[in-house]
């Protein structure tokens, strides 16, 4: 009979399930944003947008014929963006302050 070979180079055996769960890295959970921040977060993207908007128009811009049309293009955009901006803040209000 012949010894068995070890050979260093092969894989090791996976390990069980028991010690698998060991192995996870931990999870990590962020804190949940607050009023503020997601308030913050609603100002940033109508800022965002009217400066893309601000772009495209300026970019459309040069027929004369049309400038009352471009023109209400404009507004009809803006309005759309403000209308998205106060849903947003409606869902994310001010806390009141006592005392």
């Amino acid at each position: 009979m012949t010894a068995p070979i070890h050979d260093r180079e092969a894989a090791t055996p996976a390990p069980r399930a028991e010690q698998a769960a060991d192995l996870d890295p931990p999870t990590v959970r962020l804190p949940r944003p607050t009023r503020d921040d997601r308030r913050t977060e609603i100002v940033d993207r109508l800022l965002d947008a009217l400066e893309d908007l601000v772009a495209r128009h300026r970019a459309l811009a040069g027929n004369p014929a049309q400038v009352d049309l471009h023109a209400e293009l404009i507004a009809a955009e803006v309005a759309h963006e403000l209308a998205v901006t106060r849903a947003a803040l409606r869902r994310a209000p001010h806390l009141r302050r006592t005392g």
